[in-house]
């Protein structure tokens, strides 16, 4: 017995195959493309403007070109041309003609009847025996006849003979289905016979060397490589350490700038001649003389130092252009203006990575000096700057105008509370604002998300007490009321409860629903959507931002980070109406740690950092209460005897005269039947509330 290897010559099977392989890497890869994207930037609402700041047509193509980066070309060629192969792989389907595989039946070969006798046959097989025997037929050219084909023909006509009237013949057949008897298999191959034959194997060999041999390790190693040398922030991993060795215990926001021109991304774009030219040009501009500041591009003197002790060369160019970029100073190039807007989305990403290694060595100085930064770098504005450069519109002429001589800065809400016969006047007027910018700039203003805390407070979930270690969450309670904002309603004391999920209620404990209090009074459980805020207003910004909210508690005598950062993207209700009205819905912002392993009063500082808007952050002291284990189920205890029995004559003398008493205890059943009764205590919370401060 030996194996027959037979291949597709006339096209049936190879393209079932193709289009097969070529299906299973298409339809995933157009998925990629098509599938809606979970990106906050491309789901989030936008403020509704029309403003268009300088250089607009720059930072819009900087823009559209990074989102085609995103959207993958060279991805989307490759399902285009999967896609083209599929359609002609299913075309060959279509209208190549089918060839069954026959079986071999001697009946059929014979031209008889199955229900032929033995005599029949023989008398049938004489008739062909005169008609095709090799001795008494000629090969005819016209039907394309041969010897070896007649010969063919008389050999098959025998076998079925034999198959019929010879007994073993018959029981080979009968078995077998063959009448040689058993017979070799056949291996087909869905590939067409002319890439293996003719010479053509040593291509075949060739093919599989470089898809085996090249390609597959060129692509897997580039795989590996390229997840080593960066980090999980996306910056490289020579940028990283070059940021490490910058890092200072007392690194601020300048000294931030200065370390973010080390990354090696800059490179990519300033290469070969790009990377000095115009570097006097640009210096020249930004240690300019400034309107509001000593230089235009809102350096300090330590800064200028640091910049002009740089060597020539790309991080000194790169400096320069932050500079130019955070003063917003032009260039008076199309080249060196797009090169500013460049470096912004750049040292952002750096800024990211230097954030992760200051919460490594846990300092709050260098870690509140990276969120400031990104505030900066989003709104465009140097560091120390007045916040009120993020309205549109807004030039240093009108922010001197509005600020006068005063050295501390006005931040955009105290400039929306002002009364608007008094902000009309401090910007309206020659050099200044004229009616339309105004309201431009009041517009937007009015749609900024800036989160007002109103409550701040420790608790654990089902406990009265907090003691050595246990799990405690840190509650901030807040609205977003953005500047300007007019009959805001006052704060509904419900709204200030954090209420615990009953202990069965696993949607509750895990996210997916939420229990509140009702305007009655009354526990309910309502689904949780997240609600993203609005995109980042950061008109020079060229990418689109979704803003963040990092909440860290710190130690103020030590200067150091107490526990990490907990950053909050969406919100558990809706901040703005579809007409773009705010809702002050109370959001809720919760972040766990574990509790202090000795009892006492620890106090913190809290800060709720917006990584996206200057001057939106709150800072206020919290205090965190933690008791001893064996005196806080005492003090439980107490509480639950100090308090008399509704129905006892000492309830009803107590309920007289205001104090607190006991509800009566009540059977299963009619516990069921007033469930929502009984749940309308407030959940007691070891919690201490405290002014907010505006941190500006």
């Amino acid at each position: 017995m030996s194996s027959d290897y037979s291949y597709d010559e006339q096209g049936q099977f190879y393209p079932f195959f193709v289009f097969t392989l070529s299906t299973i890497v298409t339809l995933p890869l157009t998925y990629s493309l098509l599938r809606p994207s979970s990106d906050p930037e491309a789901l989030a609402p936008r403020i509704r403007t029309a403003y268009q700041p300088e250089h607009a047509d720059l930072i819009h193509a900087q823009a559209k070109a990074h989102k085609r980066t995103q959207r993958r070309v060279k991805r989307a060629i490759a399902a285009l041309l999967g896609w083209l192969l599929m359609a002609g792989m299913l075309y060959m389907i279509v209208t190549t003609q089918r060839t069954a595989a026959k079986i071999w039946n001697p009946y059929d070969i014979l031209g008889v009847s199955e229900s032929a006798t033995e005599k029949q046959i023989k008398t049938h097989y004489k008739r062909l025996g005169l008609k095709f025997h090799p001795d008494k037929i000629r090969p005819d050219p016209a039907k394309n006849e041969t010897v070896e084909s007649l010969n063919d023909k008389w050999v098959e006509l025998s076998k079925a003979y034999q198959a019929l009237t010879d007994e073993e013949v018959r029981n080979n057949w009968i078995q077998f289905g063959h009448p040689d008897g058993k017979q070799g298999f056949s291996i087909g191959i869905a590939l067409p016979k002319f890439i293996v034959s003719d010479g053509n194997g040593k291509y075949v060999v060739l093919v599989y060397a470089v898809l085996l041999g090249v390609l597959l390790p060129y692509l897997v190693g580039s795989w590996w490589y390229g997840t080593q040398r960066m980090t999980k922030e996306g910056v490289l991993v020579e940028s990283a350490n070059g940021l490490f060795r910058e890092y200072t215990d007392a690194t601020d926001e300048g000294d931030l700038i200065t370390a973010l021109s080390v990354g090696k991304e800059f490179q990519s774009f300033l290469k070969g001649d790009k990377s000095e030219s115009g570097l006097s040009k640009i210096e020249s501009r930004v240690l300019g003389e400034g309107q509001v500041t000593p230089y235009a591009g809102g350096l300090s003197d330590k800064d200028k130092l640091k910049l002009e002790d740089l060597e020539s060369g790309v991080r000194r160019k790169v400096l320069a252009l932050l500079w130019a970029y955070l003063g917003r100073v032009e260039l008076d190039d199309q080249a060196l203006n797009g090169a500013k807007y460049l470096v912004a989305p750049v040292a952002q990403s750096l800024c990211r990575s230097f954030t992760a290694i200051a919460l490594a060595y846990g300092n709050t100085t260098p870690l509140l000096a990276s969120y400031y930064i990104s505030q900066h770098l989003i709104q465009a504005i140097p560091p120390k700057a007045s916040p009120l450069f993020q309205l549109p519109y807004f030039t240093p002429a009108v922010v001197k105008a509005v600020e006068g001589d005063s050295k501390i800065h006005m931040t955009v809400q105290q400039f929306m509370d002002l009364p608007d016969p008094q902000r009309r006047k401090l910007t309206i007027g020659n050099d200044l604002l004229n009616e339309a910018q105004y309201k431009t700039a009041v517009e937007i203003s009015q749609q900024l998300p800036y989160l007002q805390v109103a409550k701040a407070f420790f608790k654990v979930t089902g406990e009265k007490y907090i003691i050595p270690g246990s799990l405690v969450s840190f509650v901030v309670k807040g609205r977003f009321v953005p500047p300007g904002s007019t009959d805001v309603p006052a704060i509904d004391e419900l709204d200030l409860e954090d209420v615990d999920p009953a202990e069965d209620d696993l949607d509750a404990m895990l996210g997916r629903r939420r229990t509140v209090k009702d305007a009655s009074g009354k526990l309910v459980t309502e689904e949780y959507k997240p609600v993203a805020p609005p995109i980042t207003f950061a008109p020079y910004y060229s990418r689109d931002h979704a803003p963040k909210w990092h909440v860290f508690l710190s130690d103020s005598k030590q200067g150091r980070m107490a526990v990490p950062p907990f950053t909050f993207t969406t919100f558990d209700k809706p901040i703005f109406t579809p007409e773009g009205k705010p809702t002050y819905h109370m959001q809720t912002l919760k972040a766990q740690f574990a509790a202090p392993p000795q009892a006492g009063n620890y106090t913190f500082v809290m800060h709720l950092v917006c990584d996206s808007y200057v001057g939106f952050d709150t800072k206020m002291e919290v205090t965190l209460s933690v008791e001893e284990a064996g005196k806080a189920a005492q003090m439980a205890a107490e509480d639950e005897i100090s308090e008399p029995d509704e129905d006892s004559l000492a309830g009803q003398m107590s309920a007289l005269k205001g104090g607190p008493v006991a509800k009566r205890k009540v059977d299963a059943e009619e516990e069921s039947d007033d469930e929502s009764g009984t749940e309308e205590e407030e959940s007691d919370t070891a919690a201490t509330n405290t002014d907010t401060e505006d941190e500006s």
